[in-house]
């Protein structure tokens, strides 16, 4: 049986819950903050609030459901007031690596207790929210599975320390250069204790060759895609070619190369951004003047928004995957993405989507240009993309994952 944790639950969490739950092997799943629709009290907060929190909204037993809510509620709390000295990056008493620390030291105390008495066999953690869960998890000779959700860390600062110096005033939003030589030291520790490891990306299995020595298998599963309910139709010709970013707002997501393509097609295209900023900066703050932004929706809404535009621009510089590239092409967008997400394992280049280098707005531009001016292959390009996400499921995904995971728990410790 397996104890699976993690702070907020994302679509590659819930999938794997479910399919460790149909496959009778989820024991418990430790988490922060979780709301049920039927809760007492969620009529009583404001909508905006409801919304937030019905996000943390699982469909298993109650049973089988743990929280520790207290830093992630004050996390929330103080986003939305603008308390900004409670979630200082690493620092501050509610940031996310504070929310992390937290439970994982709670998840490695009552693993410690009640591992036994719950028939657990192994542990299922996250980067950055393992290294006590499986210090305590090695003591009791339980596996560890660790799922690597975004590139090697070392691949990322060396990307970003470039960045740095390539675009000083978007400096600012590349957070992952502020972290602490003890997070870093951190995540190789997960790593080495891991049993086996998880990505969904070449591109982040590829990055661990400069991880020091691995003595874990790495598996490649990839993530799945929403529902396509119907592929696009013949759209009348629109004088302005519909551009998406959805995503955090920030250089690492090579947001500044997207706003560069943009300036170059002019009155041609339109933006618009989703997503909050890492941080501020003057050229961000422009942007978000200059284009439509929103900063943001629910997940349906956000599939709404992709349903209502052309193409979607992801041209990150260090990913570990990308969610919406998925989500998108489920939409029917054409996606513009770089070697550094998930895409290559994905689109087939100029059929429903484009790869084109990192740091190239001109590729992007290019790209776009192509759109504008050739309408029927942009038609024919969103049915591809639609054809193309049918192909990926959350299901599969889930399935697949709870599979490896049975085949290494059934294996004698050795």
């Amino acid at each position: 049986m397996i104890l699976l944790s993690h702070p907020t639950g994302n679509a590659n969490v819930r999938a794997l819950l479910t399919g460790l739950e149909q496959t009778n092997q989820l024991s418990l799943f430790k988490t922060t903050v979780v709301m049920q629709e039927v809760d007492w009290y969620v009529n009583l907060l404001p909508q905006a609030v409801k919304q937030e929190f019905l996000r943390r909204n699982y469909s298993l037993p109650r049973s089988k459901v743990s929280t520790h809510p207290l830093k992630e509620l004050v996390r929330l709390a103080a986003s939305k007031l603008g308390i900004n000295f409670l979630t200082v990056h690493e620092t501050g008493w509610a940031s996310v690596d504070s929310v992390c620390k937290d439970l994982d030291r709670r998840v490695a105390k009552q693993l410690t207790k009640t591992s036994q008495a719950q028939a657990i066999s192994a542990v299922y953690c996250y980067e950055d929210i393992a290294l006590h869960t499986f210090s305590a998890a090695k003591q009791l000779n339980l596996k560890c599975f660790y799922d690597l959700p975004i590139g090697y860390w070392r691949m990322g600062q060396t990307i970003q320390r470039e960045e740095s110096e390539l675009n000083p005033e978007w400096a600012s939003t590349l957070t992952g250069n502020f972290d602490s030589q003890e997070k870093l030291a951190r995540k190789d520790k997960e790593l080495q204790l891991a049993d086996v490891i998880f990505v969904a990306s070449s591109f982040t299995q590829k990055t661990l060759q400069l991880a020091p020595k691995l003595y874990a298998p790495v598996k490649m599963i990839t993530y799945g895609a929403p529902p396509v309910t119907g592929l696009r139709c013949q759209e009348e010709s629109q004088k302005k070619l519909r551009v998406l970013f959805v995503g955090s707002l920030g250089q690492r997501k090579g947001i500044s190369y997207l706003l560069d393509a943009i300036d170059q097609l002019g009155k041609q295209v339109e933006l618009t951004l989703i997503g909050r900023p890492t941080n501020l900066c003057s050229p961000l703050e422009q942007a978000l003047k200059t284009h439509r932004w929103i900063a943001s929706l629910p997940h349906q809404q956000v599939l709404e928004e992709m349903s209502r535009h052309d193409v979607l621009v992801f041209p990150s510089l260090f990913e570990g995957f990308g969610l919406v590239i998925l989500e998108a092409m489920s939409q029917g967008l054409p996606v513009i993405t770089t070697p550094h997400t998930a895409g290559p394992d994905i689109i087939s280049d100029g059929e429903d989507g484009f790869i084109v280098p990192i740091r190239s707005s001109e590729a992007i531009a290019q790209k776009l240009e192509l759109l504008v001016s050739d309408r029927n292959l942009l038609l024919e390009m969103s049915r591809a993309a639609q054809l193309k996400a049918v192909q990926f499921s959350w299901e599969s995904y889930g399935r697949n994952v709870s599979n490896i995971i049975k085949t290494y728990t059934e294996q004698p410790q050795g």
